[in-house]
């Protein structure tokens, strides 16, 4: 068994590779969200009508995010086989290469191709960065460690907002190329996990994707991970991403901009997950701070929906309110790390949230179809109360993990 430190004996490189992960999921939070915030800038600059902003917008969408989905399971596999550090380092050079080529797109075509592949490189950030910090740092203070990397890194989609309105949309791609590429230098002094070290001695089966479902208990136990994060993204691929839309369906006569409703909701995020992260702590418990937050994410929306359209002050104070409610990502990925044993915990830690991302592709297909009988607003209610409502069922499937040893493995018992 590897030996486990207490918070007084962490070594100044396990407080580095929580600096390292959360200044790269910054640059990953930037570089997701950027699209966002320039899709109506970055299409029209490319030809694209204005009837056609809206299904052209929704079909990168869909790119990136099946990008990220092929992604999550390759980088999460790589992680368990190779190691935490070797995914660090081969995603950001990825995706901070394809934003870069994002930067110089004349056609739909090559502008899908790329966000695929900007998606594909974007998927290993968040799952390898979680999963070191998670085994690096003492179960007491876990939780603290997974927060600051959530915190920072979503004040990235911050960024984005102010980069992409203060520059070109081209410029604001080359921005968040650079710095993943600036970024690289950093990690050249992060160490690799002890716990993965240790493992990867063993006669055990890493990185098997499979092992997650030869249980029904591990199957469930991973799905219902997976379900109770949807409603985050379905805050900011349907309400934040196409506020206009929605503003124009309630009748807003000035209507926000998706990159002004996108910044708003990504302070809120900011906040909320550092207040759900740090509360998890003080209370010593995931899944009551879990449930807390869905249930101000659901007030969120209903506001979102019922007084949003009064003004556009009220309509970003209800864009922060959502935010922050759907601040849980922190206590998300924490609880995805601590559910599964080392051999499998980058694999589980990293396809998770990028099937949370990835949901965006039925969530927004779905919006689509719904909204032409049930209109924009009819059409993102319903989206939202089932998103809602299936969240609140799985989370009734987790056990609770804070505090857990995480020197352990899954067996590939059925």
């Amino acid at each position: 068994m590897a030996q486990v430190a207490t918070s007084s004996q962490v070594s100044s490189k396990a407080y580095l590779a929580v600096v390292v992960a959360a200044l790269g999921y910054f640059v990953d939070i930037y570089d997701l969200i950027l699209f966002s915030i320039v899709r109506v800038p970055s299409l029209r600059g490319i030809g694209v009508p204005q009837n056609e902003l809206l299904s052209t917008g929704v079909f990168l969408l869909n790119m990136q995010m099946a990008g990220m989905l092929i992604g999550g399971l390759v980088w999460g596999i790589l992680g368990d086989k190779r190691g935490r550090l070797s995914v660090l380092f081969g995603s950001i050079f990825l995706y901070s290469i394809a934003n870069i080529a994002n930067g110089m797109v004349s056609t739909v075509s090559t502008y899908a191709i790329l966000r695929f592949i900007a998606g594909v490189g974007l998927a290993g950030e968040l799952g390898a960065g979680i999963t070191l910090v998670s085994e690096v740092l003492p179960k007491d203070i876990r939780g603290y460690g997974t927060t600051i990397v959530a915190s920072v890194g979503i004040l990235g989609a911050v960024a984005a907002s102010l980069v992409g309105d203060a520059f070109s949309w081209r410029t604001a791609f080359f921005v968040g190329g650079g710095m993943g590429l600036a970024l690289l230098v950093l990690r050249i002094g992060v160490a690799e996990s002890g716990l993965f070290a240790q493992v990867r001695q063993q006669a055990v089966s890493r990185g098997d994707f499979l092992l997650l479902f030869r249980s029904r208990e591990r199957a469930i136990r991973y799905l219902s991970v997976i379900i109770v994060a949807v409603p985050i993204w379905y805050v900011v691929a349907i309400l934040m991403t196409f506020a206009p839309e929605q503003a124009r369906a309630m009748g807003m006569t000035t209507l926000p901009t998706g990159s002004r409703a996108v910044m708003f909701c990504y302070i809120g995020l900011a906040m909320g997950d550092f207040a759900s992260g740090v509360l998890s702590q003080v209370l010593k418990g995931r899944k009551r701070v879990v449930g807390v937050f869905l249930g101000i994410t659901a007030l969120g929306i209903a506001l979102y929906f019922l007084i949003g359209h009064r003004s556009l002050i009220i309509f970003y104070t209800t864009c922060v309110g959502l935010g922050f409610g759907a601040g849980y990502w922190a206590v998300f990925v924490t609880m995805a790390s601590e559910q599964f044993g080392t051999n499998i915990r980058a694999t589980a830690t990293t396809t998770a949230p990028n099937f949370v991302r990835g949901a965006v592709v039925p969530l927004t297909s779905l919006f689509q179809a719904l909204s032409g009988p049930l209109g924009v607003q009819g059409s993102a209610i319903l989206v939202g109360v089932l998103t809602v409502g299936c969240a609140f069922v799985a989370l009734t499937g987790l056990a609770e993990t804070y505090g857990k040893d995480l020197d352990f493995i899954e067996s590939g018992a059925r």
